[in-house]
Order: C-alpha cells, then structure tokens, then sequence
C-alpha cells in the first residue's frame, strides 16, 4: 500500500464523492471492492456529502477518439448492458444523485463537471471507482489542476492488476490527492 505524504479528512460541506465507471462492463474488476465502495457511499450520506456517478459509452465514432485505436475497438457503446451502471448500485442511488455521461478517461472533460461542482460551492472530491490508473487517475489529476482538493480512495478504487493500482496510489500521493479509505469516511460528521 502506498504511503500518504499528507493526511487531511474531507470537508462534508465542501466534498462530493465521485463513483467513476461503476458499469457492467467493468463488472469483474468492481466485484472486490463492491463492499468498500457501498460504505464509502453510505457513509458519505450520513455526513451529507452528495454523490455523482459517472457513466463511459460512446455514441457515435465521432466521440471514439484515441481510445478506438488504443483498444483496438473494444468500447463501451450506449444503450447496451455493458454501459449501465452495475446492479448492486440501485439500492444506494438516489433520484438526487448527479449522472456524468463521459466518452473519455476524464469525468471533467466536455461534460460540465466543473461548472456544476462550482455552482454548488463544491471544493473537493473524493475519487472512487474504476479503473485505478485510468479513469479514476485522470479525473483526480483534472480535479487537481482545475483548482479542486483531491481525495482518492485506496479501497474503493480498483484495475486489472495490483501494481498498476499501488503504482497510482504511490504517483496521486506524491503530488495531486490525499490518500483515504472507507474507514475514513467512518470518522466525519454526522449532518
């Protein structure tokens, strides 16, 4: 496990959790962290933190970009079962609860993110989901250098393979987020 540099808990009134990706298509890769993920969600509730999640599809070829090449096609397209967030997540979603559409690794990129996290006097994030070193990186990265405080879960994150995610962990620490867990969350207050 990656050592933090810095230690900070979120602020309730200023945080949201982000739940990256948490789709079908990923759904084996999700699996083991599932739990720590639904007490991450559950436990940013009680301290009155909103939730947005984030879906990855692609509608058309005009939105493949570098990813069509780079996976040698294999996408998520829209409206087929893969690109729907996993099942276990309906117990916790809320008719509140904010969805990004994304065609990219970045949550912020082209989908208005920042402009609706500002509006509410949002502050931080709090990064979760899939994958580690792919999306979930890049979006803390974003997060970070458009002026947000980045919180990156070290248990309710996860990829294909253990040393790409503690890789992430080890890079994200040296220099964008602070490192938490779902025990973390365990310790904020109660709204």
């Amino acid at each position: 496990m990656a050592s933090s540099i810095r230690k900070r808990n979120p602020n309730p009134k200023a945080a949201v959790l982000l739940v990256i990706d948490m789709q079908s298509y990923f759904s084996a890769m999700a699996k083991p962290i599932l739990q720590n993920l639904l007490t991450t969600i559950r436990l940013c509730r009680r301290a009155s933190i909103p939730v947005i999640f984030s879906r990855h599809s692609h509608k058309s070829p005009s939105d493949y970009g570098m990813l069509d090449e780079w996976w040698n096609g294999d996408l998520i397209f829209d409206g087929t079962p893969e690109s729907q967030l996993i099942p276990e997540l309906d117990k916790v979603r809320a008719h509140q609860d904010h969805v990004v559409e994304k065609n990219t690794y970045s949550a912020f990129r082209g989908t208005g993110l920042e402009e609706y996290l500002k509006e509410r006097g949002i502050q931080e994030v709090i990064v979760t989901g899939v994958m580690t070193n792919l999306c979930c990186e890049t979006t803390a990265r974003e997060a970070f250098v458009r002026g947000f405080r980045v919180f990156f879960s070290t248990d309710a994150t996860a990829t294909s393979d253990e040393e790409l995610h503690e890789a992430t962990l080890k890079n994200l620490a040296y220099g964008f987020t602070y490192l938490v867990d779902c025990n973390t969350f365990d310790q904020l207050p109660f709204h």
